[in-house]
């Protein structure tokens, strides 16, 4: 049985992520693997489906239906949370990228610039086959 903290604790993070009960497909399956009679006879394991994502999540860790919802519900919130966190990255990251592609390079980088042309420009002019009027 899941303490009824935990559930008011879970219950809010379903909230703050505007995880809905009416978003989520919700089957009880026979579980699968070791345990002998009894995983084959009970279906203890959870499937969940949020359907606006589209993530599944399959939990068979507990043998009680009841803890294993508890652990389904709180996977889908780490991955929700998952995403949300990537994509808060990736935007953060594609700022950082254009800020440092707009400043402005001081004049010993121009000038190292310059230099590492030249000599590619150099090494460029020796590959050059030779002429005949050389």
């Amino acid at each position: 049985m899941v303490a009824k903290d935990k559930l008011e604790c879970l219950k809010k993070r379903m909230e703050a992520l505007s995880i809905k009960e009416d978003d989520l497909v919700e089957k009880f399956i026979l579980g699968s693997g070791s345990g002998g009679q009894k995983i084959n006879k009970t279906s203890s394991c959870v499937y969940l489906k949020h359907l606006p994502t589209g993530i599944e999540i399959k939990c068979q860790q507990e043998r009680s239906r009841e803890l294993n919802r508890y652990v389904a519900r709180k996977e889908l919130c780490n991955r929700l949370e998952e995403i949300i966190r990537k994509r808060a990255s990736a935007k953060i990251q594609e700022s950082e990228k254009l800020r440092r592609q707009k400043k402005k390079r001081s004049r010993a980088s121009k000038e190292k610039m310059l230099v590492e042309k030249k000599a590619v420009s150099q090494k460029k002019s020796l590959r050059k086959s030779p002429s005949q009027f050389d």
